[in-house]
C-alpha cells in the first residue's frame, strides 16, 4: 500500500479527517481530494504540500497548501511577485481575456458571413 502512486477520492462525498499516515505514502505523485465533506488540517509530510491547492477544494480543510491558516481559519494573503499584497478579490485576466477572444472571434465570424 505505501507504493500507491495515484489517489483520486474526489466528489465522493467522504467526511472526516484527512489521516496523519497519508504522509507515509513516499510514492504517491497524484492525490485529489476535492469537492468532499473533509475537515481539519491536511497533513505535514513529505510531498503532501506540494500538490496544488486544487486538489483539496470544497472542503473544510485548512493548512498549506491552501490558503487558509489553521489556528486562525482566516484566509492567508497572497503577496504577488512584486510585493503587493493579493486578497485574492481582483479581477482574473485570463478569463478576461478568453472572453473577449471568444466574442471577438464570434464577431468576425458573423461579418465574414454577412460578406458572403
Amino acid at each position: 500500500m505505501r507504493s500507491l502512486e495515484s489517489i483520486d477520492i474526489s466528489r465522493n462525498q467522504l467526511s472526516g479527517e484527512i489521516p496523519p499516515s497519508i504522509s507515509n505514502l513516499s510514492f504517491l505523485n497524484k492525490l485529489d481530494m476535492s469537492y468532499n465533506h473533509l475537515k481539519g488540517e491536511i497533513p505535514t509530510g513529505t510531498q503532501i504540500q506540494s500538490f496544488e491547492a486544487s486538489n483539496f477544494v470544497g472542503n473544510n480543510l485548512c493548512g498549506p497548501p491552501l490558503p487558509i491558516n489553521c489556528s486562525s481559519n482566516q484566509q492567508i494573503p497572497h503577496i504577488d511577485g512584486d510585493g503587493t499584497k493579493n486578497d485574492g478579490h481582483g479581477v482574473n485576466w485570463f478569463f478576461v481575456s478568453m472572453a473577449f477572444g471568444f466574442i471577438v472571434g464570434f464577431w468576425r465570424k458573423r461579418v465574414r458571413g454577412e460578406m458572403k
